[in-house]
């Protein structure tokens, strides 16, 4: 009597079949339904943290509702984050913390699950976005000019004087997000920063995000992100002539992080 069971060509065909619909639910939810979700996040509590700043110039509680901006993103896209390492951090220590930078949700991972508050230096033309940049501008963000070395010169000591007035520094130091696998040659401004201010700097490994988004495009996928915090490296006694140096090997250290990707992200 003949098998009814179904051929492997058959078999493996039914299953092709039902990835491919599960791909296109999968972006359907992402344009409509996440991707909205965001943009209405975004401008919610962008006008909360605008509305506070009018209360409080300090920038505490403009970072309280961006943390909580993060996390409602994070629960949106449904991102599970993992945070490995916090204990290495001195709680009365305020660092340099630098990170690899592969995806868009890369900030709000940042933001929401950060074992430090911080305030971030980046590229001037995020202060040009509704919302988000007007929280940026009445938070104490930094925005830097990279296109002007002048500019990069002043950011780098406005992010020393907040160090020196307490606060911890985040800095993605490829210069913006990397379309490739591999992270980009780190740009020394981190360094500089944390040898003028005389401060440790903390090298941070962002490992599952481009999983969850890629670069140009527009379909979230959820899953697990890990932010690994490393050692935090001391400057004490360093001058800027040890600023490459320092960058080359906090780059390295980011490096090994990285390995291995977390599973099943």
């Amino acid at each position: 009597m003949p098998s009814r069971r179904p051929s492997n060509a058959r078999r493996f065909k039914v299953h092709e079949q039902r990835f491919a619909k599960n791909a296109v639910l999968s972006y359907l939810r992402s344009v409509l339904w996440m991707c909205p979700l965001i943009g209405l996040a975004t401008a919610v509590m962008g006008t909360i943290s605008l509305f506070s700043s009018l209360f409080d110039r300090t920038g505490q509680s403009q970072h309280k509702v961006a943390v909580a901006w993060a996390r409602m993103l994070q629960r949106i896209c449904m991102i599970r984050v993992d945070v490995l390492g916090a204990e290495k951090l001195d709680p009365e220590q305020h660092y340099v913390f630098v990170s690899n930078h592969f995806s868009l949700v890369d900030t709000p991972v940042m933001f929401g699950s950060m074992p430090r508050p911080f305030r971030i230096l980046a590229r001037h033309g995020l202060w040009k976005v509704p919302f988000l940049g007007w929280h940026l501008n009445r938070a104490g963000h930094i925005p830097v000019q990279r296109e002007s070395p002048r500019e990069a010169v002043k950011g780098i000591a406005q992010a020393a004087d907040k160090i020196a007035a307490g606060f911890s520094i985040l800095i993605f130091p490829e210069g913006g997000r990397t379309r490739q696998p591999t992270m980009r040659r780190f740009k020394p401004g981190a360094a500089h920063i944390a040898i003028r201010a005389q401060c440790p700097i903390v090298p941070m490994a962002l490992v599952g995000t481009r999983k969850i988004l890629a670069p140009n495009s527009a379909h979230l996928h959820p899953g697990r992100v890990e932010l690994r915090v490393g050692q935090p490296v001391g400057t004490a006694g360093l001058t800027s002539r040890d600023a490459a140096k320092l960058i080359r090997d906090v780059q390295q250290i980011i490096g090994d992080l990285s390995e291995p990707e977390v599973a099943g992200a």
